[in-house]
């Protein structure tokens, strides 16, 4: 954004500090996404179903089975997403699978047949998933209204298309959304747009626009900086076909995961490539509640499992046959394993004191055997 842009925008006060847990309907009732609430892992189709109904559904069976919470389309044309060209402009010069056509012939390969996306959705919901899209344009968000989603997912080339965010926000329904390569201000802005015009919540993912990603594009430390600096929930959508990074982001505070799923990336497709298989987001999805359970919470001292290892800890002990009257030594009392005794913060006191009674070596130190 240029300096004007950006002081009008500093001027109007962006409130994005109220931002509540995102509350969804689904098959199962309604469900929360964010803070306090089990990571909401989407399992992305996009135009892995290679033009197979058949195939798609074989996807929607294979995000239940790996045990995704949600699965995702995407809904557009190739002529409500761009036009039919093939000048410069219009030709894809990026990614091995893409490149060499125009945007429009990749587009007209891999979208998602329309009158397929009701039946998709009565399909996954039968399956126990929640069932949403991306609208690429408004005549795709009335598309998906008259389809009841519980929600809309704006993507990464999308955070800038102030008109369409504008108008996926009067349907009054959360918001998923990928930064992408979108700047801080191009998110603010984005936001702003969705809740000024209706949005209830929003919800920003870390993204990296490549495909596949390497490790060392991710940057997972966007995460917990954008929770911070937007104070909204945060996730990751992951071109990255290594599930220790996905794993990684939720330790890093990403409540909601976005994971492109194919039925083998031998299959081919556009976007195969930087697709899991089934068993592949199982592990991934299995990983990911595992991290949950470690996260837990703040604690301190010694756990239930814990305890009884506690006595292995050291204490002080008696190490040479003492008289009574006799006094405390470096040479007949130590720290040591185990810890029956006092706790060893108390050796510099003991230190110099006599005796109360006669004590043989072995015995754990107490204070009623120390002359006061």
């Amino acid at each position: 954004m240029k300096g004007k842009a950006l002081n009008k925008l500093e001027k109007e006060h962006i409130n994005i500090d109220n931002m509540e847990n995102i509350t969804i309907k689904t098959p199962k009732g309604k469900r929360k996404i964010g803070s306090g609430n089990p990571t909401f892992i989407i399992a992305e189709m996009s135009g892995n179903h290679n033009q197979e109904i058949k195939r798609a559904y074989k996807i929607i069976d294979a995000a239940a089975y790996a045990g995704a919470d949600a699965i995702k389309l995407q809904t557009y044309t190739p002529d409500t997403i761009t036009i039919n060209c093939d000048k410069k402009y219009f030709q894809v010069k990026v990614n091995k699978a893409w490149k060499g056509q125009t945007l429009y012939n990749l587009y007209k390969k891999v979208y998602t047949p329309w009158e397929w996306q009701p039946k998709l959705k009565k399909y996954a919901e039968k399956k126990g998933l929640v069932c949403f899209s991306t609208p690429f344009d408004n005549t795709a968000v009335d598309f998906l209204e008259k389809m009841k989603v519980s929600l809309y997912k704006v993507a990464s080339f999308e955070v800038i298309d102030i008109p369409l965010l504008k108008r996926i926000s009067k349907t009054r329904k959360p918001v998923i959304m990928s930064r992408g390569m979108a700047s801080l201000d191009e998110i603010k802005l984005a936001i702003k747009t969705l809740k000024n015009n209706g949005c209830p919540a929003v919800a920003i993912l870390h993204c990296v626009s490549s495909y596949p990603a390497k490790a060392e594009e991710m940057n997972l430390a966007t995460i917990p900086d954008l929770a911070k600096k937007l104070k909204t929930i945060v996730g990751l959508s992951d071109h990255n076909l290594n599930s220790a990074i996905t794993i990684a982001s939720v330790a890093l505070g990403a409540k909601i995961i976005e994971k492109h799923l194919t039925l083998a990336r031998a299959d081919g497709g556009a976007d195969a490539a930087f697709s899991l298989e089934p068993d592949e987001f199982k592990i991934m999805v299995e990983g990911v509640r595992q991290v949950e359970i470690a996260i837990g919470k703040p604690s301190y001292g010694a756990g239930i499992k814990e305890s009884g290892n506690v006595i292995f800890r050291k204490s002080l002990f008696v190490v040479g046959n003492i008289k009574k009257g006799e006094k405390f030594t470096e040479k007949n009392v130590k720290s040591i394993r185990p810890g029956h005794g006092l706790e060893p913060k108390y050796y510099d006191k003991i230190l110099g004191k006599t005796a109360k009674m006669d004590i043989e070596k072995g015995t754990s130190l107490s204070w009623n055997l120390v002359k006061r």
